[in-house]
């Protein structure tokens, strides 16, 4: 099963303001942007905030770097060491602590490799503390990771794989990365969300699996994402908002439709479109031509940002030598 959820607090954010015109009340909002590089920090304060948003109160940190498209290499390395220091910031590692990262999903389907493909290029080093422990530098850190599969490769939960290697390995921190389904195609691929609140696997199209946070596993769980899919619902209701920009542009401010057009907000747009589809496409999922390619970049900018993080003596430069 091909197990997506929508899970961009940047874009509940949004739908919120769009329809109320005002901030969330109880949270905390701070956007930057630096080299093409913008970064949301959404900071969930008040139980309020996490009613109206439908999300545990922490801290939700989206990175968002349309040159990744382009495949610009010093895009990639900014967009990486981005990520590092937001780690950093919300999560500080340090050598005598030992993280575990673990890569959600399938790597059978290409959208839903993200994952897999992100722990392959990590620089796991828990095995050199334990058997070698002379030969580790100074600002390198304690990382084991793991590809649990998917119930359907397992017949097991990844909640219980992963619960078992944290009652075993006692780790400082979860790092869990999966593939997340947007409510804008614009966000396909050039998204980075990072939470602390943990994951909830399969959420996003209503199949809820065990949820991996401080609650279930007794250790943080980071919560490491990225859009690789849209449904077919926002794909029509995308379009129809292109549609619809053009025919306002050339409509009489006095018409009827032209206020109707104005007036109709885009979740109500949304929800309707959803509602015709679901008896005829249910639960498609669209992603680009190019998801190959667009998934190995981004697991690589993913790991050079863990690997930045988790290991402050290693650079950028350095970092590509671990890379396979």
């Amino acid at each position: 099963m091909f197990n997506k959820r929508t899970d961009l607090a940047v874009e509940a954010r949004d739908m919120y303001r769009e329809d109320k015109d005002k901030e969330i009340p109880g949270v905390e909002v701070d956007v930057s942007e630096t080299k093409g590089i913008k970064v949301t920090r959404v900071n969930i304060q008040q139980e309020v905030g996490a009613r109206i948003m439908n999300k545990p109160v922490g801290n939700y940190i989206t990175i968002e770097a349309d040159g990744i498209r382009n495949r610009d290499r010093d895009v990639y390395e900014d967009a990486s060491r981005t990520l590092g220091e937001e780690l950093q910031r919300i999560a500080p590692a340090d050598r005598d602590s030992t993280t575990l990262v673990v890569g959600l999903g399938n790597w059978n389907v290409t959208p839903d490799s993200l994952g897999p493909k992100t722990v392959s290029h990590l620089m796991v080093t828990r095995h050199v503390f334990e058997y070698l422990p002379d030969q580790v530098d100074e600002g390198v850190s304690s990382v084991c990771a793991i590809s649990p599969g998917v119930l359907g490769i397992t017949g097991i939960e990844t909640g219980e794989i992963i619960e078992g290697i944290v009652s075993k390995i006692k780790p400082d921190r979860v790092i869990a990365i999966d593939a997340l389904a947007s409510r804008k195609m614009e966000r396909i691929n050039v998204t980075i969300q990072i939470a602390d609140t943990g994951i909830s696997p399969g959420s996003g199209v209503g199949n809820k699996r065990k949820e991996l946070n401080h609650e279930t596993l007794g250790v943080p769980v980071i919560a490491i994402g990225v859009p690789t899919v849209v449904d077919a619902a926002t794909m029509a209701s995308d379009t129809i908002d292109m549609v619809v920009d053009t025919m306002l542009k050339q409509a009489d401010e006095g018409m009827e439709f032209y206020q109707v057009l104005q007036n109709m907000k885009g979740e109500d747009r949304y929800n309707l479109i959803r509602e015709v589809l679901d008896p005829n496409v249910g639960g498609l999922m669209v992603t680009p031509k190019e998801i190959d390619d667009m998934v190995n970049d981004m697991s690589k900018i993913l790991a050079n940002g863990l690997n930045i993080y988790l290991h402050p003596s290693i650079g950028p430069g350095d970092v590509d030598r671990f890379i396979n």
